[in-house]
């Protein structure tokens, strides 16, 4: 059984635990997830089965689509609705949808960010949140993301808004509610979060945990699972002929065609199926190496 399971994951459960549920709902043992969404988050959640393990990286570079809610005038430690309470303000003039909008303005494109201590980026080959509960101040590296839509939904009241975010891997959506509402010059952290899509794969992709556990009493559950390829159209291709694709399944080497792909790495294809993936050899500009190989025996 090979092919990326399209979950919505609930709330209250860590990636590790759905990719445990599935391992036994499977009765698999290659089960991973490409990208964690914390505990308190729901969203999509692909999950790789099989084969499709391979592709765990090259999922986990694709854009993230989000629905986040911005709560003003309280700050928090964790940048959530979870942490404790840093900093309150008293919202006396709410901002209007237009003031808002203007600095929604300066938060498109790239911009930078600050990881938040409760994260798990490493700093010395610690993770922050280890130094965040020992009460250790450590300095964050700042780091550079993409923001291609900023977008208003709804207006909660005075002190809380919606956003709809498309952004780059990396991207902190808790840190982005923060510096906001910064901006608009309230103390702020983010209230609610839901991960619409990432990649190619969409919330109306989606299945829930009742839905594969119906599926699996119907023996049916292969249903669920979408094609490795259909999940990375993110990246380039090449056509090979039946002998090269021989040499492909074999690991080899290939020399690099006139027409190679501008992305590095990308996909060899034979009769619309991914065979593996491939990339330029360091050493060698005129030859591919392969990074991936899937057996479709």
């Amino acid at each position: 059984m090979n092919g990326i399971l399209p979950l919505w994951k609930p709330k209250g459960m860590t990636s590790h635990d759905c990719v445990l549920k599935i391992r036994k709902l499977f009765r698999l043992k290659k089960v991973g997830h490409t990208g964690t969404l914390d505990p308190e988050v729901e969203g999509v959640l692909p999950v790789c089965i099989g084969q499709a393990t391979k592709i765990v990286p090259f999922l986990a570079h694709t854009k993230k689509n989000y629905i986040t809610a911005v709560k003003l005038g309280i700050s928090t430690e964790t940048e959530d609705s979870h942490g404790q309470v840093v900093e309150t303000k008293e919202i006396i003039y709410p901002p209007s949808q237009q003031e808002i909008e203007n600095v929604l303005q300066s938060f498109r494109g790239k911009i930078t960010q600050i990881p938040p201590m409760y994260s798990a980026v490493k700093v010395d080959g610690k993770k922050l949140y280890e130094y965040a509960r020992e009460n250790e101040y450590v300095e964050r590296p700042e780091r550079n993301v993409f923001i291609y839509k900023l977008e208003q939904l709804k207006y909660d009241g005075n002190d809380r808004f919606w956003l709809k975010v498309e952004c780059s891997r990396g991207t902190y959506i808790r840190t982005l509610c923060v510096d906001i509402g910064s901006r608009l010059g309230y103390p702020a952290h983010m209230s609610e979060l839901h991960r619409t899509g990432t990649g190619a794969i969409n919330k109306e992709d989606t299945f829930t945990f009742n839905d594969i556990e119906q599926a699996v009493k119907a023996e049916r559950h292969e249903d669920l699972l979408l094609s490795i390829g259909s999940c990375l159209t993110h990246m380039q291709h090449i056509d090979v002929d039946k002998d090269t694709r021989k040499r492909v399944l074999y690991g080899q080497k290939l020399p690099k065609p006139e027409q190679a792909p501008e992305t590095d790495p990308f996909l060899v294809m034979f009769d619309k199926q991914v065979l593996a993936v491939y990339q330029t050899h360091p050493d060698n500009n005129n030859v591919m190496k392969p990074v991936r190989v899937f057996n479709h025996e």
